[in-house]
């Protein structure tokens, strides 16, 4: 098949927004932000791309490398994420993105990049990798952002300090060369509540690199649905009647809330408030909520990851697109700089 022109209405603003090719995506990737995507490649303009040269600071082998962008390439698609509605593209294929990068480098200061929460984080987490990479994370990121003059950028509390950033670098180029050209770009949630997905693990978020076993990943098959599940994290019950649930249980009870119906809900809800409740029956019945609520992007996802003309047409016309935009301001940024061809 033949992909359709892909065409913006001149009023439209831009949304940008992008997730590491580290692996399969997982609940926590589509409650939290694909779901929000597929809504708003309707009504914007939607650049949504895989960030393969972000996952280079964890050095994944070649042969991982590019099966992850493949894996996150099919699940865009198996979520419903559209590429005539929406730009779909790997960042390394926008050579600009690496351009521009380099520019806002230039004035990204040490002191700013080491105070950065998730800079600090990573050093605590892996002290023998603290790569330039980690240190201008914010700095990559800033340059996928205002590449396509975004607005719009839908991110989880987590990346709320480098979406700040991103306004300070646009800002200081804006300054340093008296030219008010990169607009701000804010926080966008598509009028609703961003959905924190909990983890298995009874601890945080749901995430791949808390362990396999954390994540209910969206190819999963029934099986390993229902034998992460009932690993999950519990405790002894509740020895009194509407007790607070432990962070451990409302997790379960989160979980929950997203996949299965408000009555189900309600009643294990109902149980546990009046100590009558078995773990091993609410996790059954998560499971197989969570089978269900995936089935239709698990069957999508085997015919999608087998059709590779299909595949490399949808990244081929998405980095078309992408570069479209990325060299059009790559163009007046240079100009702006005061590069001049002799």
């Amino acid at each position: 098949m033949r992909l359709k022109i892909l065409t913006f209405a001149p009023n439209m603003e831009t949304v940008v927004s992008g997730i590491r090719s580290t692996g399969n995506l997982h609940l926590g990737n589509y409650y939290g932000a694909i779901q929000n995507f597929v809504k708003m490649q309707n009504e914007y303009k939607c650049y949504f791309f895989i960030a393969d040269l972000h996952s280079l600071t964890t050095h994944p082998t070649p042969a991982n490398l590019h099966g992850n962008v493949k894996q996150v390439l099919v699940e865009y698609l198996a979520a419903g994420i559209d590429p005539e509605k929406a730009t779909i593209y790997v960042q390394s294929d926008v050579p600009e993105v690496t351009e521009l990068y380099l520019y806002l480098n230039m004035n990204a200061y040490m002191g700013e990049l080491e105070r950065a929460t998730s800079f600090k984080d990573k050093v605590r987490a892996n002290p023998d990798n603290v790569n330039a990479g980690l240190l201008t994370y914010p700095v990559l990121m800033a340059a996928d952002i205002i590449i396509h003059k975004a607005t719009k950028v839908p991110v989880g509390k987590d990346q709320e300090q480098h979406l700040e950033m991103a306004r300070t670098f646009g800002n200081r180029f804006n300054r340093l060369y008296n030219n008010d050209y990169f607009p701000e770009p804010f926080a966008f949630s598509f009028g609703e509540s961003l959905v924190k997905i909990p983890g298995l693990d009874g601890k945080g978020k749901m995430g791949k690199s808390e362990g396999e076993g954390n994540a209910i990943f969206l190819s999963d098959t029934p099986e390993a649905i229902r034998k992460k599940v009932m690993r999950a994290v519990t405790d002894a019950g509740p020895t009194q009647d509407n007790q607070a649930k432990p962070q451990e249980i409302q997790n379960l009870f989160d979980l929950m809330k997203v996949v299965s119906t408000p009555d189900t809900l309600e009643h294990f809800d109902n149980l546990y408030n009046t100590c009558a409740i078995r773990y091993g029956d609410l996790k059954k019945q998560l499971a197989e909520d969570m089978i269900i609520a995936t089935a239709p992007i698990r069957e999508k996802i085997a015919d999608i990851a087998n059709d590779a003309p299909y595949l490399r047409q949808v990244a081929r016309y998405g980095a078309a697109k992408a570069r479209e935009s990325a060299q059009k301001t790559i163009r007046e940024v240079r100009e702006i700089i005061g590069f001049r061809n002799f």
